[in-house]
């Protein structure tokens, strides 16, 4: 598996007209879905009142590395019902009322990237494709992490979900063709620590 580079994600400037488009929080977080949709949920972690609007009530922040969220209507992922998501960069996870993480890891068939003293981490990578910036012509690969874990910060509870990212080729990488051009990419803020990747 690919390690997961900790970079500030990129984001396709097409997400902001797919903000206005219902968003299948689901597909999002069981990896189904790609960069593109995953930027319509830009607006959300800006501004909260757009996550009100959407049917989500900020929650205050437990963990300093994501932005929580009480879904109004709860939502059914990777078999188990939840009405708590988080995002935190290009990450965006439910989080479940599972003490156990491993079971789930070893259902969705990840790889396990660290388990020991109480902190278990484990993903896969589904998609890694090549790229390019419709408007630099810059190369991007595109990847997308399905990702199971823990955290101190919410015992007795599995956080699982999906990273979305946009990142340039590892330096002496000769990219392949690209599978399909990429809209102009910007930049938003995010949080350096998908808390998939363990916090």
């Amino acid at each position: 598996m690919r390690p997961i580079r900790l970079l500030p994600l990129v984001l396709f400037a097409a997400g902001a007209a797919h903000a206005q488009t219902a968003i299948d929080l689901p597909a999002l977080i069981e990896c189904r879905q790609g960069v593109s949709d995953f930027a319509a949920l830009a607006p959300v972690v800006n501004d909260p009142l757009k996550a009100v609007a959407l049917g989500w009530r900020p929650l205050p922040q437990g963990n300093l590395f994501m932005a929580e969220y009480q879904l109004n209507t709860p939502i059914t992922v990777f078999g188990h019902r939840s009405d708590h998501v988080a995002m935190a960069g290009g990450t965006i996870i439910a989080i479940l009322d599972l003490p156990d993480p491993r079971p789930l890891a070893k259902q969705l068939d990840l790889e396990v990237g660290y388990d020991a003293d109480d902190k278990f981490m484990a993903g896969r990578e589904l998609v890694s494709r090549d790229v390019n910036d419709a408007k630099t012509g810059e190369a991007l690969i595109e990847s997308v992490v399905l990702g199971v874990s823990n955290v101190k910060s919410h015992p007795g509870k599995t956080l699982a979900g999906c990273t979305y990212s946009l990142d340039q080729p590892a330096e002496g990488e000769a990219p392949a063709p690209p599978t399909a051009p990429s809209e102009p990419a910007t930049t938003t803020p995010s949080i350096q620590t998908p808390p998939a990747a363990g916090v």
